[in-house]
């Protein structure tokens, strides 16, 4: 067995100040290991692609905008099918796992991973892992091929089932092990590959011969590098439904709110882009932007002016905005699900709530109609756009772990996809900028306030330092922020 070599970050730097952040690859710590040629140049759906596989040198940038002095910056290895492989066909042995919530689109990247073995590699022996990562050692596995995956895609949820935490890593590498599973794709959150990196860490101590592949998967788009995760275009989607029938029951009443609560525990990208996408918004709240209740410039009187000049509105709020304003008024929350997120309380109910009593307390006619769509967004079907970005993600794992990478996760960056090393994955977080052009672009079509607190609220617009590259570098573009207005109700 070799030992493994340092575990620190593979950096490629190259001329013009070109960085490519590099993902681990099996002759890291297996340097004798044989290749064999790529099944798909035999392949005849292939045959009449011109330069089908990838040049090992390609490479993606993580920034598209740059200035022609400024330096190349990081890149990321390109995706794609090479021409020499590390794994026989008849050797391998995968396996793949859902981890997290659900999400649209999870049936169809496993039936894209067995369809993209089989068909394109010739493997024969694939299993699913019931049931998360305790799948692997308490529970049994489901034998996988493409008559079991055929009409998969067309459902929710998925067939493999999931569920949170039960990470052993002792445990599940023991198991890998002993099946003699040598690849392993991993579709969850931050913190699934976050465990999915601690996994390959363990894989790559005992010198095993094992392919450790992530697909980032989170219906918030809150995972950082990537354009988007999968199941969020679905998410947006079918968000429009319920803001259309908020919007119906608004209009149809006297003084009427129809108030929509949507998932975003962290980030509010579903409630930004859904409402940007519905047009038929008067507010939107999310997690990144604070907003107050009561006096001048808070929200109760943003509702009171809306519904004079309208006569209704319908209010969009991400799951995760407000929690400081309901902590305050209620005892504070410090419990944690099994992936270690704080138990959000329902801030939807209380907002809600608080927003009768004041039209109460005030003797003023008002009818609130209250919609929480949460879990059928995320348990639906993926549509078109994710169905097709699914399969890029899939297809892109699988020529990645067959020409012997590993420790990765298959994302899109700037339209293309590529091999992003785990440590950038799991480092932060993705939020909603609200000094972003997107955000300004929001507050300009809902036309409301910024919702700042008067403590928050500048006396002038000073001039912005200049924003810093990842490279260290500076960019002179001007970041818009919204202006804050202080509405005074007449």
């Amino acid at each position: 067995m070799s030992s493994p070599k340092s575990n620190k970050p593979k950096i490629v730097n190259g001329p013009g100040g070109y960085i490519l952040q590099d993902v681990p690859h099996l002759i890291d710590y297996l340097p004798d290991l044989p290749t064999y040629p790529n099944p798909l140049q035999d392949n005849p759906a292939y045959s009449v692609v011109k330069q089908y596989f990838v040049d090992s040198d390609d490479s993606v940038p993580e920034k598209i905008v740059v200035h022609k002095d400024g330096p190349r910056g990081i890149h990321f290895r390109r995706a794609g099918p090479r021409q020499k492989v590390y794994f026989d066909s008849d050797e391998v042995h995968a396996c793949i796992v859902t981890c997290g919530g659900l999400c649209p689109g999870l049936n169809t990247v496993i039936r894209e991973i067995v369809s993209s073995l089989s068909c394109m590699y010739g493997v024969n022996r694939i299993l699913g892992i019931d049931g998360g990562y305790r799948g692997f050692y308490a529970k049994n596995t489901i034998p996988l091929e493409s008559k079991v995956v055929n009409d998969i895609h067309k459902r929710g949820g998925t067939i493999l089932g999931t569920s949170r935490g039960g990470h052993d890593t002792a445990k599940i590498v023991d198991s890998i092990q002993d099946r003699g599973i040598n690849q392993v794709y991993i579709i969850g959150g931050d913190g699934t590959q976050r465990g999915a990196s601690v996994i390959f860490e363990e894989i790559r101590r005992r010198g095993l011969k094992v392919a450790v592949v992530g697909i980032p998967k989170t219906i918030d788009n809150d995972i950082p590098v990537i354009d988007r995760s999968f199941g969020f275009d679905t998410a947006v989607e079918e968000a429009q439904r319920a803001i259309n029938a908020a919007h119906v029951e608004a209009e149809s009443n006297e003084n009427g709110i129809g108030f929509v609560k949507l998932m975003g525990r962290y980030s509010g990208f579903i409630a930004m882009y859904a409402t940007l996408a519905s047009r038929d918004v008067d507010c939107c709240l999310i997690p990144e932007s604070p907003f107050y209740l009561e006096g001048e410039g808070g929200l109760l009187e943003f509702i009171e002016r809306r519904l004079k000049e309208n006569g209704h509105m319908v209010i969009v709020l991400a799951e995760g905005a407000g929690q400081d304003l309901m902590s305050k008024s209620m005892e504070s929350n410090t419990l944690e699900d099994a992936s270690g997120n704080k138990l959000l309380k329902d801030v939807g109910l209380w907002l809600s709530q608080s927003i009768k009593d004041h039209f109460k307390k005030n003797k003023m006619e008002m009818n609130l109609k209250y919609i929480d769509p949460t879990y059928m967004i995320r348990a639906v079907p993926s549509n078109a756009s994710d169905n097709v970005y699914c399969s890029l993600l899939a297809q892109s794992a699988v020529h990645g772990a067959m020409a012997g990478y590993t420790g990765y996760t298959s994302g899109l960056v700037n339209g293309r996809q590529t091999y992003i090393p785990y440590y950038r994955i799991t480092e932060k977080q993705n939020h909603v900028v609200i000094t972003d052009r997107m955000w300004a672009r929001l507050l300009s079509s809902t036309n409301q306030p910024s919702f700042l607190g008067p403590k928050d609220i500048p006396e002038e617009k000073k001039e912005l330092p200049v924003t810093p590259l990842p490279d260290g570098e500076k960019c002179d573009a001007v970041v818009d922020i919204p202006p804050v207005t202080k509405e005074v109700t007449k």
